[in-house]
């Protein structure tokens, strides 16, 4: 596990403007120098150095219209702030832009209005895109705690040609969930000099205290500008060695009368679908498509706040289908079962509440629910989260030491998991989680408590204790070599962070019984002991210097199953620049002793990671490195116990275009190898094409190709040896000596808000192989599908 590399060396897609210091490095370089008219800047203030300001709202005295413009007579009455600080790449130095908020309120919207100032207004990045993907943009926008507890904030951003984005940022998990989904209005307008937004949030898609009374709010604006660095102006002043964003929030007061509303959301979709297939055999002719019989749903999905931070959510006959496909992995010599995020709507609202240390609640084990209710919020000190499915089939993952298997039982199952946090001290909480499925002859539950405590502002401890108890049906556990009968485990996650701006260090524990079973988790390996320490060091150019950040770290970690075996035994170190036009660079190595099977295997291995973007419009990368890498699909006849491995090499490039305004192309491509002295044990490839024409803030339209190749040396595979046998299939091999996989989407799209959509798609699949012995058979058409849903919200 990487704790601190992660968090770096990945870039995410989402703002990270509230849990990170320094946000991911966005994407646009400059075509001339930055302006510098506000040099030599140097920090207003030290962080720290005077309270958080307290400052009053007004209420608007006539109507507002959101049309970019910020004309109304209303504005005049408004609280006018500036974005003073620099706070990224700059500690809080004095902003090389300008930048205007204006902000008020009335009986139904909070509005924010923002006039944005450029020194060169050609170089400002502005796409019509689909929400919640403009992070790469410039934009503005606010962050609201509503409840004042310094904990957890909803934020709202916009780009200059209005497309939205909304998260919820919590300082105590230390999440920023893009998944939230707000309706609210916004609008914008390029300008000679930059570009001005208009922003209005009602109060049914806000949570506060419902009190007669003036509240307050914890508050803060920001601008991103991304330019040769991705640079991120604030009102608020950033404290690098406080390791909470909310909590430096300052305050606005005001909103007397307002009131969160009924908040209730009614959704009824409907939903056709038909799928033609055939199934194709080596040796055999190739059948006609067989049409499918069209499939038509009618669901209704309900969310109604019960209080104003508590909203109950149900779903009869629902459509938790998903309209994009998945980013494609390679699934060759892979130890343990892939992961792959959930996309579900009414899955990922308020998913963030049931993310703790060790994933036991994965919401993709549910496959094809019929049903589903959701309830989660908060009051006061205390959180809460509860969500129940009754599921027409029942996924289950084998997990293990030294890897992992799964089975798809065509019986149903009904699903639960229980939530509760309390809140204590600053940023502290303690928790308890029960999870729960059953089925026929089948159970498994999960109850466990953790903590999470913060007794300063540079230290995180984290601490999970969770036992299970699971009964499989006595076919199916021998079948999978699974225990028969009732059996339990306990399972423990503990971790201590240390960061302050320069420096970091962590320790982590992990103890998972052989037992331990998490069948509504993620949990692929079990029966381990793990310890782990790492350090990270940070040096922080000046602003202008060629370099914003250069860091230098390692980690020692050992893992051994319950028995003492070593599994794995590594030391690493990297090193990181993040640079000029946008660019990230990541070097790391070391060494490891594997345990696999009988066998201990030294390996050693390099990885690297870069990005770029030389020009306003294009974005390119490439990742890629070499270790020595166990052949799981090797078994010696003669000797069980064995084990042998091979060269790895890996290289993945990447490219995103973006000409003009309304067109996103991007391009991937990944190809691995395993290589020996006697030969190429498997070459495999995976390459992408995902291109979006973005026809207006609600429709657009977007294509999706996948093409997959694995081709495999069986020949070096005993079990797979035809020398001396008689021409034909060999039943013993299981592998392929090639396979060919393709896969398109086409999809359009118009949405009026999150709820409120139109979606029109097909999807066509087709395959080749080859199979020892037998002819190859071309690629071929295996299935194709045509869908359309339509889903209308009405708020209350």
């Amino acid at each position: 596990m990487r704790l601190l590399q992660l968090t770096i060396v990945l870039p995410t897609a989402a703002a990270t403007l509230a849990l990170a210091q320094e946000p991911a490095p966005s994407r646009e370089p400059p075509a001339q120098p930055l302006e510098q008219s506000v040099q030599p800047r140097v920090p207003v203030s030290p962080p720290g150095s005077e309270e958080k300001p307290t400052r009053p709202i007004a209420r608007a005295s006539s109507p507002i219209t959101v049309d970019g413009r910020l004309e109304e007579p209303a504005w005049e009455r408004a609280l006018r702030l500036t974005l003073p600080y620099e706070v990224f790449p700059g500690e809080n130095l004095e902003a090389r832009a300008s930048t205007e908020a204006l902000l008020i309120y009335d009986d139904t919207f909070f509005y924010a209005g923002f006039r944005v100032r450029d020194p060169d207004p050609g170089r400002i990045r502005a796409r019509f895109t689909d929400r919640d993907t403009a992070f790469q943009d410039d934009f503005v926008g606010v962050a609201l705690d509503t409840f004042n507890d310094g904990r957890r904030a909803f934020e709202f951003f916009v780009n200059p040609l209005g497309v939205q984005m909304d998260l919820v940022v919590d300082d105590v998990s230390g999440n920023e969930d893009p998944s939230w989904d707000a309706i609210w209005n916004s609008a914008g307008r390029l300008t000679e000099d930059g570009y001005t937004v208009e922003i209005a949030i009602p109060y049914t898609s806000l949570r506060f205290q419902r009190i007669r009374s003036d509240q307050t709010w914890g508050l803060d604006l920001v601008r991103v500008y991304p330019r040769d660095r991705r640079f991120l102006f604030a009102l608020n002043r950033r404290d690098r060695n406080v390791n909470c964003y909310v909590c430096q929030l300052s305050k606005i007061v005001g909103f007397e009368g307002a009131e969160p509303g009924r908040n209730l959301e009614i959704t009824p979709t409907l939903t056709m679908i038909r799928t033609d297939s055939r199934t194709v055999e080596s040796g055999s002719p190739v059948p006609p498509l067989q049409r499918g019989d069209p499939d038509s749903d009618l669901g209704l999905t309900a969310r109604w706040g019960l209080s104003p931070n508590l909203t109950l959510s149900g779903a009869v006959n629902p459509d938790f289908s998903q309209v994009e496909a998945d980013v494609a992995q390679l699934d060759v010599n892979e130890q343990f079962a892939l992961f792959f995020p959930e996309k579900r709507p009414f899955f990922l609202e308020g998913s963030d509440f049931f993310d703790t240390p060790l994933r036991v609640v994965y919401t993709r084990t549910v496959i094809d629910p019929a049903w589903g209710l959701k309830l989660s919020g908060k009051e006061g000190r205390n959180a809460l989260g509860f969500f129940v499915a009754q599921d027409e089939v029942t996924n289950l993952l084998f997990p293990g030491s030294q890897g992992s298997s799964a089975t798809l039982l065509q019986q149903e199952a009904s699903g639960a998991v229980f939530r509760y946090r309390r809140d204590f001290g600053r940023s502290s909480t303690v928790g308890a989680l029960l999870t729960g499925r059953r089925g026929e002859d089948y159970r498994n539950a999960i109850l466990g408590v953790d903590a999470l405590l913060r007794p300063r502002d540079t230290d995180t401890i984290r601490l999970q204790l969770l036992a299970s108890e699971t009964r499989y049906p006595d076919p199916l556990a021998v079948d999978f070599e699974q225990p028969q009968g009732k059996f339990s485990d306990l399972a423990f996650d503990g971790s201590y962070f240390h960061g302050e701006r320069d420096w970091s260090v962590y320790l982590l524990y992990r103890d998972l019984g052989q037992n331990f079973r998490s069948d509504l988790g993620f949990i692929p390996q079990v029966d381990i002991r793990r310890p782990e320490v790492g350090y990270e060091r940070r040096f922080w150019g000046d602003p202008d210097d060629w370099y914003s950040r250069i860091a230098f770290g390692g980690n020692y970690d050992q893992t051994e199953d319950r028995e003492g075996r070593l599994i794995e035994r590594e030391i690493e170190a990297w090193g990181q620049l993040l640079g000029p036009l946008q660019s990230f660079l990541s070097v790391g190595g070391g060494h490891r002793l594997r345990g696999f099977r009988d066998a201990l295997l030294d390996q050693g291995f390099v990885n690297v990671f870069f990005e770029m973007q030389p020009t306003k419009e294009v974005r390119f990368g490439l990742e890629g490195g070499w270790s020595k890498k166990i052949d799981f699909a090797f078994v010696d006849p003669t000797d069980p116990g064995a084990a042998r491995q091979g060269d790895e090499t890996r290289l993945a490039p990447f490219l995103r275009l973006e000409p003009g305004r309304h067109l996103r192309i991007n391009l991937s491509h990944e190809a691995r190898q395993l290589h020996r002295d006697e030969g190429r044990l498997f070459r495999a490839e995976l390459s992408e094409l995902r291109m979006t024409y973005q026809m207006s803030l609600r429709a657009f339209l977007r294509a999706i190709v996948q093409y997959t190749h694995v081709e495999r040396g069986v020949s070096l595979y005993p079990e797979c040896a035809t020398s001396g046998s008689p021409p034909g299939p060999v039943p013993s091999c299981d592998l392929l000596p090639e396979s060919r996989d393709l896969f398109a989407q086409l999809l359009f799209s118009y949405k009026i808000n999150p709820l409120t959509a139109i979606f029109v798609g097909y999807t066509d699949s087709r395959a080749a192989f080859q199979e020892i012995g037998l002819e190859e058979v071309p690629l071929t058409r295996t299935d194709r599908t045509f869908f359309f849903k339509i889903g209308r919200a009405w708020v209350f």
